[in-house]
């Protein structure tokens, strides 16, 4: 028992010292980042850094798009997953178990072999350097693994309440939004906490979606403007990294709870 939990705080501080440097590096100068190594703590706290890398990056426009963006992507995400997984659990049709192939298919792809074909497609439609185009494809990204979280959720839940329902003579989407969806919120964390880290952390998309308008980038693509084609300004590049990370840690912290509990049930299920 003793060994079991010596490793496991080893483990735990081996995870945590790359955030935990990222987090000192923040508050050094230029002179000791690089003179102290991989000691994390800085000898004094240049909170300076943190004020210069949001005005010097605008990562107040990067912050609001990110936010926008995210939120956007959680409720699409949400809507459609919610919905499908209901269907899936409760409604059998004829190719169900084709239609479950073939989607889980899609988990297999990757990413940069279908950039092409979706950016293609909001060129045409019109879509190409705004915000709803990323949402749309990162919402669109989520949808299959949210999908067999909610149908595993939901296949945990006494089909007793909806019999109840049936005979109070509320229809099947009557049954979904009043009574399945309501008792689904530890599943709608799960997933929402899901798609956000994922939303919240993109690169690649908004990067390739933003180009001709830099205005609409993201944090995680605004950081980029700390590095330089003959110096990197790394203490800034740490600043902006930690800013860039406590909103989701925050709210990981606040979802915690429902969040273990719908791994759980999607899991049972």
């Amino acid at each position: 028992m003793v060994m079991t939990h010596v490793a496991l705080v080893v483990s735990g501080l081996a995870w945590m010292y790359p955030f935990l440097w990222t987090l000192g590096s923040s508050l050094k100068g230029t002179d000791e980042f690089f003179g102290r190594g991989l000691n994390p703590l800085p000898s004094q706290l240049l909170w300076s850094n943190y004020q210069q890398a949001w005005e010097q990056a605008s990562f107040g426009t990067y912050f609001i798009n990110t936010l926008l963006i995210t939120i956007g992507t959680c409720v699409g995400t949400l809507l459609v997953t919610a919905m499908a997984g209901y269907v899936l659990a409760r409604a059998p049709f004829p190719g169900r178990g084709i239609f479950l192939f073939l989607i889980s298919a899609t988990l297999f792809l990757p990413h940069g072999y279908t950039i092409i074909p979706i950016f293609d497609l909001m060129e045409k439609l019109g879509l190409l350097n705004s915000l709803f185009s990323i949402i749309i494809v990162q919402a669109a990204g989520g949808v299959v693994f949210g999908t067999f979280l909610f149908m595993g959720y939901f296949q945990t839940i006494d089909s007793e309440l909806e019999d109840a329902a049936k005979v109070d003579g509320a229809s099947f989407h009557q049954t979904f939004w009043r009574i399945m969806l309501p008792l689904s919120g530890p599943m709608l964390a799960t997933v929402g906490l899901f798609t956000a880290i994922s939303a919240w952390n993109s690169y690649f998309i908004p990067l390739v979606f933003t180009l001709a308008r830099p205005e609409q980038r993201t944090l995680s693509v605004g950081m980029y403007a700390f590095i330089g084609e003959n110096s990197t300004q790394w203490t800034l590049l740490c600043a902006g990294s930690i800013i860039t990370l406590v909103p989701i840690i925050a709210l990981f912290v606040m979802l915690q709870r429902f969040f273990v509990n719908g791994l759980a049930g999607a899991i049972k299920g």
